[in-house]
C-alpha cells in the first residue's frame, strides 16, 4: 500500500499571485489551492485562469497539489472542474458533499473533460447531511477518478448546526468520529478542520494532538506559520519508529511464522501490532521521500 503524507493541507487563495508562488516555498505536504471560499464572486474566472497556469508551470516539488473547486450547484463550479482536469494537479477537492450522487457528478464531469488517470477526488465533509450521510458516500470510493479523502470543513458544520468549536470541540466530536470510522472503513484518509486562531500556538497543538487521537491523517491550515507544529504532531516519532521497526523484524523470523503472539523488550505484542508496525514504518519512510532531495 502506497502511503501519501497528509499532515499538514494548506489553504492558499487562487487569486494571490504571490500566494501562490511563495507556496512553492513552504514544507506542507498538501498544498489546497482554492477557487471556493477565499475568492469573491467577481474574481473567480480570473483566478481560475492565474491558478491553473500556476499549476501547469510547475515548481511545486512533491508536495500534493489539490485544487478545491466551486459547488457544483454555483455558476463557476463545472468550469472549475474542467480546468482541474486538465490543470496535472493531484485531486479535485469537492465542496458541499452530501450523497454518494454528488461524487457521481463529479466523477463523469472529470471523465468528460479527459481527466488523467491519476487525478482523485477528495471531498469537504461540512454540512449536517454529510454527517447523516457519511458510510454512504465513503463507500462511493470505488470509482475513476477514485475517491480518496475526506476534508471537514469544521467552520461550515458551526454555521450550519450552532456547534462550537470551544471547550474541546465537544459539541462535534461525535461528528468528527463517525466521519473517522466510514472513512477507515473504505480506505480513506481524513484531513481535520481549520484551526482559526493564528499564533495561539498552545490552542492549535491541543487540537493537532485531538485530531490526531482521533485519528486523523493531518489537519488543513490557514497560515504558513502553523506548519511546523502540524508536521511535528503528525510524525511517528523516532523512538515509535525504532520500535515499530522491531516488532516487523521479529515477527518476520521463521520461527514466528505461525505465531500470533510474541514477547519483545517484555512486552506481550500481538500480530495485529506487527500490522500497525507496518502502517507506521511505511508513513515515516514517505514523509522521509517527501521531505529529501527534490
Amino acid at each position: 500500500m502506497q502511503f501519501h503524507p497528509r499532515r499538514s493541507a494548506l489553504y492558499m487563495p487562487g487569486s494571490n499571485a504571490r500566494a501562490l508562488e511563495k507556496a512553492k516555498t513552504l514544507p506542507a505536504d498538501v498544498l489546497i489551492l482554492d477557487l471556493e471560499d477565499s475568492v469573491a464572486p467577481g474574481e473567480k474566472e480570473a483566478a481560475r485562469r492565474q491558478l491553473e497556469a500556476a499549476v501547469r508551470n510547475g515548481g511545486y516539488g512533491k508536495r500534493e497539489i489539490v485544487i478545491r473547486v466551486n459547488a457544483l450547484s454555483t455558476p463557476w463550479g463545472v468550469a472549475d472542474m474542467k480546468m482541474a482536469a486538465r490543470s496535472g494537479a493531484d485531486a479535485v477537492l469537492l465542496p458541499k458533499v452530501e450523497t454518494p450522487a454528488d461524487i457521481a457528478a463529479a466523477r463523469l464531469i472529470l471523465r468528460a473533460a479527459g481527466a488523467d488517470n491519476r487525478l482523485t477526488l477528495w471531498a469537504m465533509m461540512e454540512t449536517p447531511r454529510a454527517m447523516l450521510n457519511v458510510g454512504q458516500i465513503a463507500a462511493a470510493r470505488t470509482g475513476s477518478p477514485e475517491l480518496q479523502v475526506f476534508v471537514l470543513g469544521t467552520n461550515d458544520l458551526t454555521k450550519e448546526t450552532g456547534a462550537t468549536l470551544t471547550n474541546g470541540r465537544m459539541g462535534m466530536i461525535a461528528w468528527l468520529s463517525t466521519c473517522v470510522a466510514a472513512a477507515k472503513a473504505h480506505g480513506l484518509d481524513v484531513i481535520d478542520g481549520v484551526y482559526n486562531a493564528i499564533g495561539d500556538e498552545a490552542g492549535l497543538h491541543a487540537e493537532l494532538e485531538q485530531g490526531q487521537a482521533l485519528g486523523m491523517t493531518g489537519k488543513t491550515l490557514i497560515h504558513p506559520s502553523q506548519i511546523a507544529s502540524c508536521n511535528a504532531v503528525f510524525t511517528p516519532p523516532a523512538d515509535e519508529i525504532e520500535w515499530a521497526r522491531e516488532v516487523i523484524a521479529a515477527f518476520s523470523l521463521p520461527e514466528n511464522s505461525g505465531k500470533g503472539v510474541l514477547t519483545i523488550d517484555g512486552k506481550m505484542v500481538e500480530r495485529l501490532h506487527a500490522e500497525m508496525a507496518s502502517r507506521t514504518v511505511a508513513i515515516a519512510e514517505a514523509i522521509a521521500e517527501l521531505e529529501g532531495p527534490a
